[in-house]
């Protein structure tokens, strides 16, 4: 069973196909080296014919038949694969180591392959590369090259292709085996601590072999992937007791104001009252779920498909226009100031609306408890810094106001959903403001931070920065203060 799971394995599979693919290409490269060596045999003992005819010519013009009768039978007493004939010109033996040849062979023209029997041994049949030469005279000289050393040399090489296949193919597949073995044992060893966490612990995570191979990269991205799940999961839980807890006291004051209007109300102007009131409840309501949505839709990454190049100093100036009207209602002024040429890639409706957030937050809790000195004697006009500026490989947008600030323990704390300090309950607002800016901020790789403005407060929305060309105008430098009325 174990056995027939290792050769299911995708591992065995490419191993075997791998193995295949080497045996095949093996085959194909001996093979090849087994016809040119043929070839260069073959061309070899043509020029050794070749050379030893054109000797034994010049020794019969020498010395005529005599001599070249002598030499033949010198020869033939050597060992070797050399095969020799002479005969008359109808074909008799005359000397040689050859006692029977296909009759057509001496009328052939130049390099042939033949059969022929020995002289000695004529119940063999034998194999030669053979040349036919006429003499004056009309004598035939024959020479040729046995070929039965060559046909052992191929059965060699035939032999040796065979057992190199087989070799390969009985590594190959123990090798395979021993390395499918290997990963699936790794394999198997991640899907136990999956299935623990698919069991409902979402705190395990697998751990890492050392290696630093594919398997440890994909195990430490699984355990980021739980890492990111749980922290969702521990936002979900979070968000799901703070809207039991932060939306039950809007719902029990709206219903008490339905209850009392039709317990006591006795005129239509009584009525209207309680309606105005149950729909100014109804809107804070839908704003709490509309800016938790907006929280969710950010942290899911919904968003970034919109995304695009612009400049910081646009977005500044936009949001900073927006809120004058608001800010000079309230006796206070908005100062804006950005530098030409801080590129941003990101979504521009997403990060403005963290901005006004942030700025609605310094509207709300950035005013001073007491107007301070003014260099002349008279009173400091409270004011909103709004700013951007490059810090390194970041963009920071600045929102700054001189209130009271929030005491240096609690900056972490009001990221959070529906956190409100002390001092902000009797206030409008729902803690979600900040909450939805730090989302934001983790959509565009980037952080919020919460620091001392001495005094008041300094809200930082850091971005990375966004290297692109020119575009052909670039955005003018902002750089004035709105004084409010």
């Amino acid at each position: 069973m174990a056995l027939a799971k290792l050769f299911r394995t995708t591992v065995f599979k490419l191993s075997l196909a791998y193995l295949v693919a080497f045996a095949s290409g093996a085959g194909i490269v001996l093979s090849n080296v087994g016809w040119n060596l043929d070839r260069l045999i073959d061309q070899q003992v043509g020029k050794a014919i070749d050379a030893d005819i054109a000797g034994l010519s010049e020794q019969y013009v020498q010395g005529g038949l005599h001599r070249l009768v002598t030499i033949i039978q010198r020869r033939t007493h050597r060992p070797g694969a050399g095969l020799y004939l002479v005969t008359t010109p109808a074909g008799e033996p005359i000397a040689g180591n050859i006692a029977r040849l296909p009759p057509a062979i001496l009328s052939a023209s130049g390099l042939v392959q033949t059969e022929y029997q020995p002289a000695g041994d004529i119940r063999r049949k034998r194999k030669a590369l053979a040349r036919v030469f006429v003499l004056q005279g009309g004598f035939h000289l024959l020479v040729g090259h046995d070929l039965e050393e060559g046909q052992q040399l191929r059965e060699l090489l035939a032999r040796t292709l065979l057992t190199s296949v087989l070799w390969l193919v009985l590594i190959g597949t123990v090798g395979g085996l021993w390395i499918a073995r290997r990963v699936l044992m790794r394999v198997d060893h991640i899907n136990a601590n999956a299935q623990a966490i698919v069991g409902g612990d979402l705190s395990g995570r697998l751990r890492l072999a050392g290696t630093g191979d594919e398997f440890d990269r994909l195990v430490q991205n699984f355990n980021a992937m739980l890492d990111r799940i749980s922290i969702l999961m521990a936002g979900l839980k979070e968000v799901t007791g703070n809207i039991a807890h932060d939306l039950k006291t809007p719902l029990t004051r709206l219903r008490a104001g339905v209850e009392q209007a039709l317990r006591g109300a006795k005129s239509r102007e009584e009525y209207r009252a309680a309606l105005e009131k149950a729909l100014e409840e109804s809107e804070r309501l839908i704003q709490i779920f509309d800016a938790l949505l907006s929280i969710a839709r950010a942290e899911a990454g919904a968003g970034r498909e919109g995304m695009s190049d612009f400049d910081a100093a646009s977005v500044i100036q936009d949001v900073g226009e927006l809120y004058e009207p608001v800010a000079e209602e309230r006796g206070l002024a908005i100062s804006q100031s950005a530098p030409a040429g801080l590129r941003l890639h990101g979504s521009r409706e997403l990060i403005s609306q963290a901005l006004a957030n942030l700025i609605d937050n310094a509207l709300k809790y950035g005013v001073p408890d007491q107007a301070r000195p003014g260099p002349n004697g008279g009173k400091e006009a409270a004011a909103i810094e709004l700013s951007a500026q490059r810090n390194g490989g970041k963009i920071e947008f600045h929102v700054a106001d001189r209130g009271p600030g929030i005491a240096e323990g609690d900056r972490g704390r009001v990221l959070g959903r529906f956190v409100r300090l002390e001092n902000a309950r009797l206030r409008p607002g729902s803690g979600l403001g900040l909450s939805l800016a730090a989302a934001v901020a983790r959509l565009h790789d980037g952080t919020l931070r919460i620091e001392d403005n001495k005094p008041g407060l300094r809200a930082v929305l850091s971005l990375p920065a966004f290297s692109a060309r020119p575009e052909p105008r670039a955005p003018l430098a902002i750089a004035r203060p709105d004084v409010a009325a």
